[in-house]
């Protein structure tokens, strides 16, 4: 019997048919081990995961491996993006027992949840002995099985341990972190490290920010090159927009195409900011192109942002996305054909598949004229370009779409997840401001732009009101939604930082007070039931269900730390409400974090972004006028903003808008008032003057 059909997680539903008996986690699953006494294998991973599905096909979809399962264990399968706390502990165990990870995960436990076996994906022959030689170690060498779980649980208690030094997050120290990060940077390829190569976005956004607070030419260079090469590449889909997970080699050329939108939400963070502080027209179109995407591909008409597009398209990767140069002819012509084949460099050998070599024996298997399949990258520079040219590419890339609409296309994980859901609010919030300060009447683009901003626009109320609706459950978050029914699985700490800091960037864009209400809730639960005595926080609250171990990892990966989010949301709040007891949640947070800051900024980009934020300030800027939308006060104190500033503008004394409480406009004019530290200036009513008093 396979217990998976009722979930509310795409992935699981993908089992739901496996001969394997799997049971979601849940505390039968352990009891039933119990009983049978047998071990528990607990397989982990995600709905876009191609090895994942990978050993579906081979392994969980089989009949013979499926009775051996049943036969042996209790099969328990679990969605790391549904439970981020259960895929915590497992995964640091794995990278205990084997020195790395990733997913698929497969982790043999006792029936008390204590591993003593762990990996990642097994092709079928090695997974069968696997399982044979688990059970038989399992029966014969039970004591020696149980000494090896519990090394494991000791090594990974105090992997996830808080309580360690702590130290001021200074502005010596965040320097460190971008000298580390410029002497660690690829200078030929752009980003960090070699293949595979992820998206740096939060080390990005650090270095926009340290170059904002110290005129750094170096940080904002690393910046400008890396969002170019990303952009440029075939890690960037050149004709829908949005970015993949990563790029399989160490120059952004091949992706894994899956599309996340933690990713996406963070590199249009990205893009925006980078946008504003220098015009960059690459940047500016990059960020209009992402934030459509977000729109238009992920979000959900009613409800909130889906996770994820496939990285499979019908078990093939990337058969959605590749083309050769017939291709291109054939939907374009020939000179168009010709044209787009050099704009994007798809070539008969190929980028992505290429072409064996003649006389080859792969050569003479798959025919002398074969060709080899390209992904899309930008060869040539079209945002400085003439207008004819910018023309001819614009009608290529729409042809281009229309045609690849065609072709069948990836699975979507339309699971909401909070935490992520929060990130894409505060991106798309950020990219509206700069739209209203950045975007002229006779701009090309500029109907364009309205019109994805009125769409995103729509996007990120509707999600954050599903949020509020679905997610919060009795002032409690709840971590996923699908299609408008809430999971059972608790918020863990990076959901209540996340959307706390949504809810405060999208109280600054509407001056609604309930924004701002209701992250201050989320925060006041975050400080009672997931904070340490050391000022650090754990990821999962002290009433929550009981793992062998309880995570509490401070570095950021590929989303922020839970620790990291939920600093930036006290952040926020501080500066919005004028409680003081929040910036120094904030500042005890970051302090747990910063003696690895400086040796590990890859690390905890987050942390020193928010760093920056509270060593700015952060400033405090109140605009009183009858109109937000167009006040040239506004429009100013947005496009200067230091480095995580919030903005309120609006009539004076609006209920729930603490920065507008008792600051009339002086002589009846619009009025800007800047605080910063909650120490405040004399109120301004031109933009010279509030331009010198945010330096």
């Amino acid at each position: 019997m396979n217990r998976l059909a009722q979930a509310t997680s795409p992935y699981l539903l993908q089992h739901a048919d496996n001969p394997v008996d799997w049971w979601p986690w849940c505390d039968e699953a352990f009891a039933e081990a119990k009983r049978r006494d047998v071990p528990v294998l607990i397989s982990v991973g995600y709905a876009a995961c191609h090895w994942c599905h990978v050993m579906a096909h081979e392994s969980f979809e089989d009949e013979t491996v499926g009775a051996l399962v049943n036969a042996g264990f209790v099969a328990i399968k679990v969605d790391r993006e549904e439970r981020p706390d259960v895929d915590a502990v497992y995964m640091t165990a794995t990278q205990a027992m084997t020195g790395q990870g990733g997913w698929p995960m497969t982790v043999f436990a006792t029936p008390d949840g204590t591993p003593f076996f762990c990996g990642t994906y097994f092709p079928k022959p090695n997974f069968v002995r696997l399982l044979e030689s688990v059970g038989t170690a399992w029966r014969e060498q039970r004591e020696a099985v149980l000494r090896q779980g519990a090394a494991v649980v000791e090594a990974i208690g105090g992997a996830q341990a808080v309580g360690g030094p702590t130290a001021p997050l200074t502005a010596g120290l965040l320097d460190a972190a971008a000298d580390q990060l410029a002497a660690e940077y690829d200078e030929t390829n752009a980003g960090f490290g070699g293949a595979p190569k992820f998206p740096p976005h939060m080390n990005l956004l650090f270095l926009l920010r340290h170059h904002q607070r110290t005129g750094s030419a170096r940080s904002l260079e690393i910046v400008r090159h890396t969002a170019e090469a990303m952009a440029r590449g075939g890690l960037h889909d050149q004709l829908a927009g949005g970015f993949a997970r990563y790029s399989v080699d160490a120059h952004w050329t091949v992706p894994h195409f899956e599309k996340m939108l933690y990713d996406n939400a963070l590199l249009l963070r990205v893009y925006t900011q980078l946008w504003r502080l220098t015009g960059d027209p690459l940047a500016r179109r990059v960020a209009r192109d992402t934030a459509r995407f977000l729109a238009d591909e992920l979000h959900r008409p009613g409800g909130g942002f889906a996770s994820a597009l496939d990285a499979d398209t019908d078990g093939v990767e990337g058969l959605t996305y590749v083309w050769t140069p017939a291709q291109l002819v054939a939907v374009l012509g020939e000179d168009d054909g010709r044209f787009a084949a050099d704009l994007f460099d798809v070539t008969e050998v190929g980028t992505f598949e290429p072409r064996p070599a003649a006389g080859s024996d792969d050569a003479d298997a798959a025919g002398h004229g074969t060709a080899g399949t390209s992904v899309l990258r930008l060869a040539r520079d079209v945002d400085d370009a003439d207008p004819e040219i910018r023309d001819r590419w614009r009608s290529v890339v729409g042809r281009l779409l229309a045609a690849r609409d065609t072709r069948p296309q990836p699975a979507r994980d339309d699971k909401v997840v909070a935490a992520w859901n929060g990130l894409a609010i505060t991106a798309l919030v950020e990219f509206l401001q700069v739209v209203a300060i950045r975007v002229t009447p006779d701009d090309e683009d500029a109907n364009l732009m309205d019109g994805i901003a009125i769409v995103a626009d729509g996007a990120l109320r509707e999600t954050a009101e599903h949020l509020a609706r679905v997610h919060l459950v009795d002032g409690r978050l709840r971590r996923a939604s699908r299609d408008g029914v809430v999971g059972e699985p608790a918020g863990v700490l990076e959901d209540y930082g996340c959307v706390a800091e949504a809810f405060c960037a999208l109280h600054q864009l509407t001056g609604e007070g309930r924004w701002l209400e209701l992250a201050g809730g989320l925060l006041d639960v975050a400080l009672a039931r997931f904070a340490a005595s050391d000022g650090g926080f754990y990821d999962t609250a002290d009433d929550a269900e009981r793992l062998v171990a309880r995570p509490a990892d401070p570095t950021d990966n590929a989303t922020p730390s839970g620790r990291s989010a939920i600093a930036a949301a006290l952040t926020a709040y501080a500066a919005l409400s004028g409680e003081t007891r929040y910036r120094e949640a904030a500042e005890a947070a970051l302090s747990t974090v910063a003696p690895i800051v400086g040796r590990h900024a890859r690390f905890t980009g987050y942390a020193a972004t928010t760093g920056e934020a509270l060593l700015s300030g952060p400033y405090e800027i109140a605009v009183v006028t009858d109109d937000p939308a167009g006040d040239p006060l506004v429009a100013a104190a947005h496009r200067h903003a230091p480095p995580g500033a919030v903005v309120v503008a609006g009539r004076p004394d609006q209920p729930g808008v603490p920065l507008l409480a008792d600051r009339p406009p002086v002589d009846g004019r619009p009025t800007a008032y800047v605080c910063r530290g909650f120490v405040c200036q004399r109120p301004v009513t031109s933009v010279d003057d509030l331009l010198a008093q945010l330096g």
